[in-house]
């Protein structure tokens, strides 16, 4: 026990024993085991909040993942679309029946169609286009441009004249060639003159006439089937 003299403060006491003091009337005590419990609770919750920042940042981390799925699943259907759209409207597929265009296409392969590129360029010469056959327009057929509007077309024992020149063709076998005569005709305003590769064995202008501009619908670009013949048709 300590007593302090001359400050006028009398019953100063520490008791260390009983873990008080007492200042007068005023008592002062040692925390007591509740309020222990209460800072160790407190202590403990200080210590769970790294985990509990971790799991925040698991649950935070989850959002982006979500996000990426979206982002593929909107990349695919975009990449669905856009394949809709090219076979619809720019390459469609066909399958050839018929043996008019050997030996550049023989029959059963499958070719893709460009039906847009028309819509910006002029059809030329030598061209394999695909129409729908003027007398049943039901039916498509693939030949060969010869004659442009305002052309003189001619056949002399087998051999094609457009314009007075004879037209070079080294894409004919010499077995699929005729050496009929045609007379000399004019082709009308957009309309177009053509003829099978196999000469001795086409339908076409020869029979029926020129084809009208309107039913021309594309242009054969790709053989793709069979894979051993896959390649560009020209």
């Amino acid at each position: 026990m300590i007593t302090e003299v001359g400050s006028g403060i009398k019953g100063l006491s520490f008791f260390p024993a009983s873990g008080s003091f007492s200042l007068g009337t005023h008592s002062l005590s040692r925390p007591s085991d509740r309020t222990q419990a209460k800072l160790l609770m407190e202590e403990q919750f200080n210590a769970e909040t790294p985990d509990q920042n971790v799991n925040s940042h698991e649950k935070a981390a989850k959002p982006p993942i979500l996000r990426e799925l979206r982002s593929w699943f909107r990349d695919i259907l975009f990449a669905f679309a856009t394949a809709i759209f090219i076979v619809i409207f720019v390459v469609q597929p066909v399958k050839v029946e018929g043996t008019s265009m050997q030996p550049r296409l023989v029959d059963q392969e499958r070719i893709f169609v460009n039906r847009f590129i028309y819509r910006f360029a002029d059809i030329r010469r030598g061209d394999i286009v695909v129409f729908w056959y003027p007398r049943d327009q039901n039916k498509s057929f693939i030949k060969r441009v010869l004659g442009l509007p305002g052309d003189e077309v001619e056949i002399r024992y087998g051999a094609v004249y457009v314009n007075g020149d004879r037209m070079e063709e080294s894409y004919l076998k010499a077995e699929f060639r005729d050496h009929d005569s045609f007379r000399k005709t004019t082709v009308p305003l957009d309309m177009y003159w053509v003829l099978g590769d196999h000469r001795n064995s086409s339908n076409d202008s020869r029979n029926w006439g020129c084809v009208p501009r309107e039913l021309i619908y594309g242009r054969a670009v790709f053989r793709y089937w069979p894979v051993s013949r896959a390649g560009l048709v020209d």
